[in-house]
């Protein structure tokens, strides 16, 4: 595989593993989650992939001003607010850094300030651009300090002028002094205000603040891993813990007798009841509710799961959660996880609650980082 060359390497903190051949870094990663999962199951292989590049269809620019007060936009320095101007990156997606590159340009013409932060004034703080892998559909989220956006029309004209292939533009507006990138508030100046993917076969839609795996070739790879380890046979029930927009639980439907969705976060809730409707899927029901207590109550109910499969933040599950899962008692648990630290923590839980982990895959999600996704079978202990 070709060594690329990055202008931005160790200064902005992201791909750390940009100067080591690609193929030792899957064994590297494969080797950290053997070390952390040994005391449970083994670990059979990792999954890479086939080219390496361009994979993020998330792409995030911070907007400022280098000391010359020319428009720049990137990330931050690692460590710091420092913008680091980034024109281009190995591993997001290409058209992406092309369309926020004609957005920079842009701006002086619509005499449009970008937003600094040490003074809280100007307009623009950052934009988001997130494509879709399969059928092309891009977003574009203006991130704005105020509502009031002049010559809107304009700009989205001269904007779609340049790039057709834009099929949803957001301003979201972002007045607090604050770390977080994307506001409450949004308005929708062209297109439907989401985009749609497809995943696995079944086609979701994502909007700007939705949870979307950022590598779609390896999540495609991960899910399926994921799926073939339930083993389903087509009459079992369900459970998809944390369950965002459904992503995991519709892609598992047609193997399922039943599948119900957990989530807490209400717009997931509501992404994933329409995802289920376009794909025409009837065996799935999506709750909004915390996954755990929600368990609990079924078991109260009497009610009862076959499998469950768990997605959890990097921070990993909770005690709370694994005692749930413990007192619904299902056959097989698939724990999905992006932190092998806290995955292993997480199985000598299982453990005590009755659930041995019996294998692992590791998938990698994010070449060039050290980050690596596993997959896990655990089975109740009879």
């Amino acid at each position: 595989m070709e060594k690329m060359e990055c202008p931005h390497f160790k200064k902005c903190g992201g791909c750390m593993y940009l100067d080591m051949p690609y193929e030792k870094q899957l064994m590297i990663k494969k080797k950290e989650a053997e070390t952390l999962l040994k005391p449970y199951c083994s670990v059979h292989s990792i999954a890479g992939m086939e080219n390496p590049w361009h994979y993020r269809n998330k792409v995030h620019a911070v907007m400022g001003r280098d000391r010359k007060g020319k428009i720049i936009s990137g990330v931050y320095m690692e460590g710091t607010h420092k913008v680091l101007p980034v024109e281009d990156c190995l591993i997001e997606n290409e058209k992406a850094d092309e369309i926020i590159g004609t957005i920079r340009g842009l701006l002086p013409s619509f005499k449009m300030k970008v937003y600094d932060e040490d003074t809280g004034y100007g307009f623009l703080r950052h934009v988001l651009v997130r494509t879709a892998h399969v059928t092309g559909e891009i977003m574009v989220v203006l991130v704005t300090a105020s509502p009031v956006f002049p010559s809107k029309n304009n700009f989205v004209k001269a904007l779609r002028q340049v790039h057709p292939e834009i099929t949803t533009i957001i301003q979201n507006v972002n007045g607090r002094s604050t770390s977080m990138v994307l506001g409450d508030k949004e308005h929708v100046l062209y297109g439907p205000g989401f985009i749609v993917d497809e995943l696995c076969g079944k086609k979701f839609r994502i909007s700007s603040k939705s949870f979307y795996q950022v590598n779609s070739v390896q999540t495609e790879v991960l899910y399926e891993t994921a799926i073939r380890a339930a083993g389903l046979t087509g009459k079992e029930t369900v459970i998809d813990a944390y369950c965002g927009i459904g992503t995991i639980g519709i892609a598992a439907a047609d193997r399922a007798k039943e599948v119900i969705g957990v989530e807490l976060n209400r717009d997931a809730v509501r992404d994933a009841v329409l995802n289920a409707k376009m794909n025409q899927v009837k065996n799935v029901r999506f709750y909004c509710n915390d996954a755990g207590r929600f368990m609990t109550q079924m078991a109260a109910g009497k009610a009862s799961a076959d499998v469950v499969f768990l997605d959890p933040p990097r921070s990993g599950s909770t005690e709370e959660f694994i005692q749930a899962v413990a007192v619904l008692s299902p056959r097989r648990v698939v724990y999905i996880s992006c932190n092998p630290e806290t995955l292993a923590r997480d199985l000598a839980v299982f453990r005590k609650k009755g659930y041995q982990a019996k294998e692992a895959w590791a998938v990698d999600m994010f070449p060039w980082v050290p980050h690596c996704e596993c997959v896990v079978k655990l089975e109740r202990r009879s």
